[in-house]
């Protein structure tokens, strides 16, 4: 794929399961609503897609759905990061060969690599691979950052480095990346509560949880901000930023499933420990904001 793809709305897929097992059924019906909807790329197992708890086999698996799903319709960004840097040079190997048109990869997370070792960790990865890469700063899961610096860094020494993911929940490093890394260089939004303040000074996009329900909505929404429709872009955030911020009330992705089973896109709203069920509670509160903003159970 082109670097200039990474615009738009990708999703971060949401893994149905079902007794258990992964649902691919499901799987190839909530593709089927992305791509309906104008969706412009999907990320299958990533956090949304409940990464850490699926073996490596269902993990490729997954992608192989995906990509046969997706008809080449759309770019697959495959989910294949890791904390052990031999583990995630072989799951970006598998799902290379498994058809994925790129790659998200989160930083090590829980042994806290310096800098130097996380240009090391992503360098070891960038050589086995000549398509595209997405880094993954999200310091709120990981306990690190993946530095301004070193990513430029990194996508001076191998140019398919060319897009971060940027959830550290900050306009000051979006406009430190467009800064530091050029127009060429993608930054995503990784929180849909934040994608609009961040387009606004320089993202060119979002991989989004929201969207696995609300594609067209959240297309649109991208599109007005880019095309400077600031009023309709700015009306759209604000009717569902409460929706935003309910996907988060428990650990994604179980709200996320809940609503996606409420609406008939999924058969189950199953996730895996140990995250758990949705509690009645967050049901109550999330099935309200669904309402408010027109989203019915089917």
């Amino acid at each position: 794929m082109k670097t200039n793809q990474f615009s738009g709305v990708f999703t971060a897929l949401a893994t149905p399961m079902l007794d258990g097992k992964v649902d691919y059924a499901s799987l190839e019906r909530l593709i089927g609503h992305q791509l309906e909807g104008g969706i412009q790329g999907l990320v299958p197992v990533g956090t949304t897609g409940e990464s850490p708890t699926v073996s490596h086999e269902e993990h490729i698996a997954i992608v192989e759905a995906t990509v046969k799903a997706a008809q080449g319709r759309v770019p697959v960004i495959a989910g294949a990061g890791s904390n052990s840097t031999l583990e995630a040079v072989e799951l970006t190997q598998r799902a290379d060969k498994a058809g994925a048109d790129g790659f998200l990869l989160v930083a090590p997370y829980y042994n806290k690599p310096s800098q130097e070792g996380i240009f090391l960790h992503f360098s070891a990865i960038a050589e086995v691979t000549e398509k595209p890469i997405v880094l993954y700063s999200i310091p709120s899961r990981c306990g690190i950052e993946i530095s301004t610096e070193t990513t430029a860094r990194l996508y001076e020494r191998y140019p398919h480095i060319c897009c971060t993911k940027a959830a550290e929940g900050s306009c000051e490093k979006v406009v430190d990346y467009v800064s530091a890394l050029g127009p060429d260089f993608s930054v995503l939004s990784g929180d849909d509560a934040l994608t609009l303040p961040f387009l606004s000074v320089g993202a060119q996009g979002v991989i989004s949880v929201a969207s696995n329900l609300l594609v067209a909505p959240l297309v649109k929404l991208v599109q007005d901000a880019q095309a400077g429709n600031n009023a309709a872009a700015q009306a759209a955030f604000q009717k569902y930023f409460p929706l935003f911020k309910a996907f988060f009330l428990e650990p994604n992705p179980v709200p996320i499933k809940y609503a996606l089973k409420r609406a008939g896109l999924i058969r189950s709203a199953e996730v895996r420990l140990p995250l758990a069920p949705l509690s009645e509670a967050t049901r109550v509160q999330l099935d309200q904001v669904l309402d408010a903003v027109g989203l019915p159970a089917a």
